[in-house]
């Protein structure tokens, strides 16, 4: 059974922002971002307690070919997405979140 994954609304806004990015790069390109989002948040709700903490409690899977990763925390028997965060953006941005 997979757990149920809820987004804080600035991770809503990063995944809307980075979508809306690569569509301007190139037409497609943000709905293949989407993809593979898509992708990540399914390995996460089928094994939330499989990736790797990087911050206290909060853990991280990567995007795949994309420079992006979903940071995460399990509680309360639910996924809640913190960010969707591109890799050389300051840490410190995601890490005062809830």
């Amino acid at each position: 059974m997979t757990m149920p994954i809820v987004f804080s609304r600035p991770a809503q806004a990063d995944y809307k922002e980075a979508i809306a990015w690569y569509e301007r790069q190139r037409s497609g390109l943000g709905d293949r971002f989407r993809e593979r989002l898509q992708e990540a948040l399914d390995r996460i709700a089928a094994t939330p307690e499989m990736h790797q903490f990087i911050f206290k409690d909060v853990r991280r899977t990567p995007v795949q070919g994309f420079p992006y990763s979903v940071i995460y925390r399990v509680k309360s028997k639910k996924i809640r997405v913190l960010a969707v965060f591109h890799g050389r953006r300051d840490p410190t941005v995601w890490q005062m979140r809830d």
